[in-house]
């Protein structure tokens, strides 16, 4: 499980990646599970908020892409032993 941010903890969030930054976080609590944990993002979940964020089909490729590292990265998080 990932550790939450200390409270003097700055987490600095840069202008380009704030709309894939916030996309995660909408989908922060739709995770598919089963008995070792988080298997990855429910994507039934994750595709509607991209059609919506998404200016064109370029920018809806790079949000997922960004939402799928930052995926990718939870998920090494959560299973750290």
């Amino acid at each position: 499980m990932l550790a939450p941010l200390a409270a003097a903890e700055i987490l600095e969030i840069w202008p380009e990646n704030w709309k894939s930054w916030r996309l995660f976080c909408q989908v922060s609590s739709q995770w598919r599970t089963g008995m070792g944990g988080a298997t990855g993002l429910c994507y039934e979940a994750v595709y509607p908020l991209i059609d919506r964020a998404a200016d064109n089909p370029d920018e809806w490729d790079d949000l997922f892409e960004d939402v799928a590292t930052m995926e990718r990265a939870a998920l090494t998080a959560m299973h750290e032993t």
